[in-house]
């Protein structure tokens, strides 16, 4: 059964950061690539970063150099650092598999940059 619980959230000045958690099932999370996506209100859904099970990490351009993706194998958790926040990034962030997601959405967790 899939298990997908994001933690971390919360109301942040511009400029500030936050680490998002994100607890998965360890079947999804030891064989399949892993990634942030966000949902801002009347938006859809859009890919944010991703780590391979080699390690390797993808950002998208409007989160390259601010956001770090990591993960901790042995608490099947994935992680994702935010710094340098701006009001654009305002979005409920969810976790999933990369590039393709699982037919499963965790509650996600919200993010708000405001002043």
């Amino acid at each position: 059964q899939v298990q997908l619980v994001e933690s971390g959230g919360g109301l942040v000045q511009p400029g500030g950061s936050l680490r998002l958690s994100c607890v998965a099932s360890g079947t999804i999370y030891s064989i399949r690539s892993m990634g942030w996506y966000r949902q801002a209100p009347g938006q859809q859904r859009e890919w944010v970063a991703s780590i391979t099970t080699g390690f390797t990490t993808v950002y998208a351009d409007s989160v390259k150099g601010r956001f770090t993706i990591s993960g901790d194998n042995a608490k099947n958790t994935l992680y994702l650092q935010m710094s340098s926040l701006k009001p654009e990034d305002t979005a409920v962030y969810y976790c999933n598999t990369w590039p393709q997601p699982v037919n499963y959405w965790g509650q996600g967790t919200q993010v708000t940059v405001s002043s």
